[in-house]
């Protein structure tokens, strides 16, 4: 079975349906979703609505907020925590409206198949841990994160994409051949990076495909300038959440 599993969308729509174009070109029986479906971006009514239709959503820390009060965030992203909140809040009829919440409120914060774990942030703090590639210097996290993976564990939440090995190693999808991780019985974090607002240098979205055998790193282009304008549009969202998109930072 090959699954399709996103992340990080964070409210960019058209990056959300450039993804969805190119996983529908790639025989995938399913759709994941990491969480952090909304926050910074311009759309997140209609990013709920198509990601409520997937096979699995976890629970995203910028999702909680929006539900509950933000913690830690900075100004930009309180505040479009805050206006995403007001949009989720009002909708074409009550029902529409009721139905977003009752979806984001239902979310789980893991889920487990076989000796897959999947989370938005880490095994160890499932909902708001950051894993970065420079923690392969703190080598006793590592230990202590991997202690409570079954095997593989699939996450997000730093929009930066790449593999983590037990041995406190990072490796960037760029230096596999083909993109493509091979499973080889070893104990691995798999950052799947992020649809709608990349951090690793490249702007374009990134998702996974995974099967029984390996992960497939995809990266899809969509058009940035066009998601910067609808922000600029917003008083309430900073204009650097758009032009953040085009470096990828």
């Amino acid at each position: 079975m090959k699954t399709a599993v996103v992340s990080d969308i964070h409210g960019n729509l058209d990056a959300l349906e450039a993804v969805l174009a190119d996983i529908r070109t790639q025989g995938v029986d399913r759709i994941y979703c990491l969480g952090d479906v909304v926050g910074y971006g311009p759309n997140p009514r209609e990013c709920v609505d198509i990601v409520r239709q997937f096979d699995l959503c976890i629970l995203g820390n910028h999702d909680q907020a929006a539900l509950f009060d933000p913690e830690g965030f900075s100004h930009g992203a309180e505040q479009a925590i805050f206006w995403t909140r007001r949009q989720l809040e009002t909708g074409e009829s009550e029902e529409e409206t009721l139905s977003r919440w009752h979806f984001l409120c239902g979310l789980p914060r893991t889920h487990t198949e076989d000796n897959f774990l999947f989370v938005h942030g880490s095994a160890r703090n499932p909902l708001c841990e950051y894993v970065f590639p420079e923690d392969i210097y703190n080598p006793k996290k590592l230990e202590k994160i991997f202690s409570l993976i079954p095997n593989v564990c699939l996450q997000g939440h730093t929009h930066v994409p790449g593999v983590f090995y037990e041995s406190a190693q990072f490796i960037s999808p760029k230096d596999f051949e083909n993109s493509t991780y091979q499973f080889n019985g070893e104990k691995v974090m798999i950052n799947v990076g992020s649809v709608g607002q990349p951090r690793d240098g490249d702007p374009r979205s990134c998702y996974v495909i995974v099967d029984g055998k390996s992960v497939e790193f995809r990266r899809v282009e969509y058009p940035i300038e066009k998601v910067a304008d609808k922000i600029r549009d917003i008083d309430d969202l900073d204009d650097s959440q758009g032009d953040r998109l085009f470096e990828g930072h």
